[in-house]
């Protein structure tokens, strides 16, 4: 039986339509009906359910195309039904699940049992990045092929950077003939390997062996080379300094088809937070210079980011709560972003359109994804109270990790309906 769900009097948010306005949602059968403005006639529509969004912010769902689900292999620190759940609370409707798993998802038969298994799961949608090498080797070529026919629809060597530069350009020719988008993550570890923090005073001060921005710095500029060769997209992950965000710059400057993402810590956070040893603070790449802060956020503001991403890496107290040399790098941030992103759209006086830019529509045009809130598109929505006041507490968050640096932050504005195919899948209204 058809059920007709109205999103009634929300301010909608869809910076690929240019809509900014008070409308109202018209939901049937896991897709988007018809849309109005607020006090526009409804004709015949008699919706069986209303839901009243008056003072909500509704935008298309919001996509985290940089997540680590530790599936398979590493099911203690995350499954598919903790981290695809709490994707939901955290306001997606969608992420992009990483390959640096145990085995690394780079055979077709792996992507399919994901799929088979998320179907499964009342949470986000599970998208797949498979590896761009074997066993992310950096060696030889998976058979893109096979994996985009599997459902895959990025690859990257995700944790590793292919250091073979004939490789990497081999990499970037066939995933744009399999239509599937190369992630990079660009470190040079002959550089960092080894390195513990970001190279500075704060790492002499506490004995911890440095990793230099160059590193990050170096890979970029190969990576963003090889996209000018091929002609080809190639997008960057987690960029965190600012001469890397300054080489993207230039390279959009020239048209070459590059992209990139940055995290909500690299845009709050920097080295200072590691004074004391917190292993919290403990991420790769490492959190930077407030120097790194400013530069990234001016990308933000100039659109030189695309995507804010959470790069979401769940660990055990086990990996975590131990000496720093030995803590593993990472920060679980699916619960998190949302409001780091309205936080630092506020402070940069941007308008709520482009948290829909950072967290949706850029995220979904590079993915190829059904794009904005359009009429026929899935139901993929996510409602925000700009003005809910509340303190995040990693223990009462749905992801089997704790392991955040912004524990006990307290913020304004979070996601409070994520709806999925016209599902909701979660709800924080009061």
């Amino acid at each position: 039986m058809t059920r007709k769900v109205l999103l009634k009097d929300g301010m909608l948010y869809d910076s690929s339509r240019v809509l900014a306005t008070l409308g109202d949602i018209l939901l049937e059968d896991g897709k988007i009906k018809a849309i109005l403005r607020s006090g526009s006639p409804q004709g015949d529509i008699v919706p069986d359910e209303v839901i009243d969004l008056s003072g909500k912010w509704v935008f298309p769902g919001f996509v985290d195309m940089h997540v680590h689900l530790r599936t398979p292999g590493q099911e203690y620190k995350e499954d598919l039904s903790s981290g695809l759940t709490a994707a939901a609370r955290g306001g997606f409707t969608k992420v992009l699940a990483m390959p640096n798993t145990s085995p690394a998802i780079d055979d077709a038969s792996i992507v399919r049992s994901l799929h088979s298994e998320a179907l499964m799961v009342k949470g986000a949608k599970l998208l797949i990045a498979a590896a761009m090498t074997l066993g992310r080797k950096g060696q030889e070529l998976c058979e893109y092929d096979e994996l985009r026919e599997a459902g895959a629809i990025c690859v990257t060597d995700d944790g590793s950077w292919v250091h073979d530069g004939a490789v990497m350009r081999r990499v970037v020719d066939y995933a744009a003939a399999c239509n599937l988008l190369p992630l990079s993550h660009p470190e040079d570890t002959t550089l960092s390997k080894g390195g513990q923090m970001n190279e500075g005073g704060i790492s002499t001060k506490l004995g911890l062996t440095p990793i230099p921005a160059q590193a990050e710095e170096v890979a970029i500029y190969r990576d963003i080379s090889i996209a000018a060769l091929t002609g080809k997209p190639l997008h960057l992950c987690h960029v965190s300094t600012g001469e890397g965000v300054d080489l993207v710059r230039r390279a959009k400057r020239d048209g070459i088809n590059v992209s990139c993402e940055t995290a909500p810590h690299y845009l709050f956070l920097t080295e200072e937070d590691l004074v004391g040893y917190n292993t919290s603070a403990k991420i790769n790449p490492p959190l930077r210079r407030w120097y790194d802060v400013k530069a990234l956020r001016e990308a933000l503001r100039d659109g030189v980011i695309d995507v804010i991403a959470s790069d979401h890496a769940p660990h055990s107290s086990l990996e975590k709560e131990v000496e720093f040399n030995l803590a593993l790098f990472g920060a679980i941030g699916l619960e998190t972003m949302v409001a780091l992103t309205i936080k630092v759209a506020r402070e940069l006086n941007l308008p709520p359109w482009k948290i829909a830019d950072f967290l949706s529509i850029n995220p979904s045009r590079l993915l190829k994804l059904p794009v904005g809130l359009k009429v026929g598109n899935p139901a993929d929505i996510t409602v925000v109270d700009p003005d809910l006041n509340w303190t995040y507490h990693s223990s009462e968050g749905l992801s089997k990790s704790h392991n955040s640096p912004f524990e006990g932050w307290k913020f304004t504005g979070r996601a409070i309906l994520t709806i999925v195919d016209g599902e909701i899948r979660s709800d924080l209204r009061a």
